[in-house]
C-alpha cells in the first residue's frame, strides 16, 4: 500500500467513526407519544368515543342527593366532551391526584369523616393500576378506568372542601323545621345563629381553576375549638367518644358567630347545663336551669345591656295560652301566685273573677307577677336583645339547681348564682352600689356602709312599732351593663373546659346529636352499633 492509500484510508476510517459517534450522540429524531406519556403504549388505546360513554354512564348511574354531588353531575354533563377530565390528559394523570388522596388521608381521621365517603379506596386503587400500567393484568379497560377516576376526585373534591368550609349539615333548615310550637302554628324557632350556606359552585370554580390544591389545603376548619376536638379524637379508641367528637367537629364548621377569644363573654352550653362567665383574669361558673324538651331554649347570641332588680313577670303570652287561662275566674289562684291582669287597650286593671278565658287568650289583656319574693323571676334578670323574649334570671326555687337534669323552663335560663353574675357584669362598681343590689334582693351587704344602712332600719323598726320594713327594698331597680358583654347560647356535647380546656363529654338533652348523626351517617364515622 502505498504512503497516499495509507492516508486516504485513515481519513476514511475517521470519518466512519465521527459518523458513528454522531449517531450514538444524536437524538431519536422520531420520538413516539408512548416515550411521551405516563401510560405508555396504553396511550394508543384511548379512544374518546369509549371515554364518553363511560362518562354517560357514570353520570346517568349517579343518583346522589348530596349537593356537592349534584354539583359535579351539572357541570360534568353541560361541559364538552373535550373539557371533561379534570385530573388527566393523554401525557398522565395529575400529580394533583396523589397530593388529595394523600391529604384525604391525613386529614379525614382528623375531622371525624368516613373515607367511604369521599371514594378514596376506589381512588386508590385505580390510580395504583393507572400508575402501574395493570390494565392488560386486571382486564381493566383503560377507557373506563380514567373516566370513573377522574369523576370520583371531582366528587371527593367539592365534597371535601365545600363541607369543611361551611358543615355538611345545615342547622338551620333541621332544627327550625323540628317543633310545632305550642299554638299549632308554624314551627319553633330553635337556631337562631345566621349561617353561610355551603358554596359548592365555587368549590368547582376552584376545582377547574390552577389553584385548586391551595383551596383544597386551605379548606380546614380554623379556631381552638376544632383543633382541641380533633386532638382528642386522634387520642382515643372510645367509639362513643369518637362519634360524638365528630358530632361536635361539624358543629365547628357551621360559619356563625362565635364566642369571642379576648374581652369579658358569657358562654351557657345547654347540655353542660352551666353558665361560663369569661373575663380577663378570672371564670366565673354556676349551674343553670334551661328549657324543657317541649320548650326548648333557642340557640343564639345576643349581648346583655342591663339588669333589672325585683322585676315584674309579664307572663308570655303562651304561657298565658296554655297555663294560665284554664284558672279564669279564679280569684284564689291569681291572688296566690300575686297574678294581676291589665287590659292593654284602656291600661284598666281587671278583677280575675271577671275575666274570662277567652279574654284571656285573646292576647288583648296584660297578665304579670309582681316583683318580689315568689316572683318567678327571682329578685333579678339580665336582659339581652332576641326574638324569644327569654333571658338569664335568678329564680323562686334554687332547689331545681340540685337535680342532674335541669330542663324545666319555658326556655329561659336560671342562674344559679345571680348577684355573683350582676358583679361580674359590673367590674368597676363600688361596693356601696352592689351592697344596694345585695339589700334589695335580700341578701347581706358586704360593705360597712351597707351594714350600718341594714343597722338603721333594724334599729328603725325596734323603735317605731309601725314601721314595716318595705320588702323587697328598692334602693336599685336598674342598671346599664356598659359596654354590653356579649352571650353565647351553644349546644355541644363534647366541649373543652373553659377553665382547665380539658374535653368534658355531656348528654344530648335536646337530641339534636342524633339529629346530625342520622343526616350525616353516611359521612360521619360511624356510631357505635351502627349498621352504617
Amino acid at each position: 500500500m502505498t504512503h497516499l492509500h495509507k492516508v486516504i484510508f485513515f481519513c476514511l476510517h475517521i470519518f466512519l467513526f465521527g459518523c458513528f459517534l454522531c449517531s450514538c450522540l444524536s437524538p431519536n429524531p422520531q420520538v413516539s407519544e408512548a416515550d411521551l406519556s405516563d401510560f405508555g403504549e396504553y396511550v394508543y388505546r384511548l379512544d374518546t368515543t369509549e371515554m364518553e360513554r363511560t362518562y354517560g354512564q357514570l353520570l346517568a348511574a349517579d343518583t346522589s342527593n348530596w349537593h356537592s354531588d349534584q354539583v359535579v353531575r351539572h357541570r360534568y354533563d353541560s361541559l364538552p366532551f373535550e373539557e371533561r377530565a379534570l385530573w388527566f390528559d393523554r401525557r398522565g394523570i395529575s400529580p394533583d391526584a396523589d397530593s388529595l388522596v394523600a391529604h384525604l388521608r391525613r386529614q379525614l381521621p382528623r375531622c371525624g369523616l368516613d373515607s367511604n365517603a369521599f371514594h378514596i379506596s376506589q381512588i386508590a386503587e385505580d390510580l395504583q393500576i393507572a400508575h402501574s400500567l395493570a390494565f392488560d393484568s386486571l382486564q381493566i379497560d383503560i377507557n373506563e378506568l380514567l373516566p370513573r377516576l377522574d369523576y370520583n376526585l371531582s366528587r371527593a373534591y367539592v365534597r371535601y372542601t365545600a363541607g369543611q368550609r361551611y358543615g355538611f349539615f345545615r342547622p338551620n333548615r333541621i332544627l327550625n323545621n323540628l317543633d310545632l310550637k305550642s299554638s299549632g302554628e308554624g314551627f319553633a324557632r330553635l337556631f337562631d345563629y345566621d349561617t353561610q350556606a355551603p358554596d359548592y359552585a365555587e368549590s368547582m370554580q376552584q376545582l377547574m381553576s390552577g389553584e385548586r390544591m391551595d383551596y383544597l389545603f386551605e379548606s380546614q376548619p380554623q379556631g381552638a375549638l376544632f383543633q382541641q376536638l380533633s386532638s382528642r379524637l386522634l387520642s382515643t379508641t372510645d367509639a362513643a367518644e369518637c362519634h360524638t367528637l365528630a358530632v361536635n367537629i361539624e358543629r365547628c364548621r357551621w360559619q356563625m358567630a362565635q364566642l369571642p377569644e379576648s374581652g369579658r363573654r358569657i358562654l351557657v352550653n345547654i347540655p353542660a347545663q352551666r353558665l361560663w362567665a369569661i373575663g380577663p383574669d378570672s371564670i366565673l361558673t354556676m349551674r343553670i336551669c334551661c328549657g324543657a324538651t317541649t320548650t326548648k331554649t333557642p340557640l343564639l347570641h345576643s349581648s346583655i345591656t342591663h339588669m333589672q332588680v325585683n322585676p315584674d313577670w309579664i307572663i308570655p303570652q303562651n304561657i298565658v295560652r296554655n297555663e294560665v287561662s284554664r284558672h279564669a275566674g279564679d280569684s284564689v289562684y291569681f291572688a296566690r301566685n300575686r297574678y294581676y291582669i291589665v287590659d292593654r287597650r284602656t291600661g284598666d286593671t281587671l278583677q280575675a273573677s271577671h275575666v274570662s278565658r277567652a279574654l284571656m287568650e285573646s292576647g288583648h289583656l296584660r297578665i304579670g307577677q309582681h316583683s318580689g319574693p315568689g316572683n318567678s323571676l327571682g329578685r333579678i334578670v339580665f336582659r339581652f336583645p332576641n326574638d324569644f323574649a327569654i333571658y338569664l334570671h335568678d329564680t323562686n326555687n334554687p332547689r331545681a339547681f340540685q337535680r342532674n337534669r335541669r330542663t324545666l323552663s319555658h326556655g329561659c335560663i336560671r342562674v344559679e348564682n345571680p348577684f355573683d353574675l350582676a358583679s361580674f357584669l359590673l367590674p368597676e362598681t363600688d361596693e356601696w352600689t352592689l351592697d344596694k343590689i345585695r339589700l334589695s334582693m335580700d341578701l347581706q351587704p358586704q360593705s360597712d356602709k351597707g351594714k350600718d344602712y341594714l343597722k338603721e332600719l333594724s334599729q328603725r323598726e325596734r323603735e317605731d312599732s309601725t314601721y314595716t320594713r318595705p320588702r323587697p327594698l328598692r334602693l336599685v331597680k336598674h342598671c346599664d351593663v356598659r359596654p354590653s358583654v356579649p352571650v353565647f347560647i351553644t349546644y355541644f356535647t363534647a366541649y373543652p373546659d373553659p377553665i382547665d380546656a380539658s374535653i368534658t363529654f355531656y348528654p344530648d338533652l335536646y337530641g339534636y346529636d342524633r339529629l346530625i348523626s342520622k343526616e350525616l351517617q353516611h359521612l360521619l364515622i360511624p356510631a357505635p352499633n351502627s349498621s352504617h
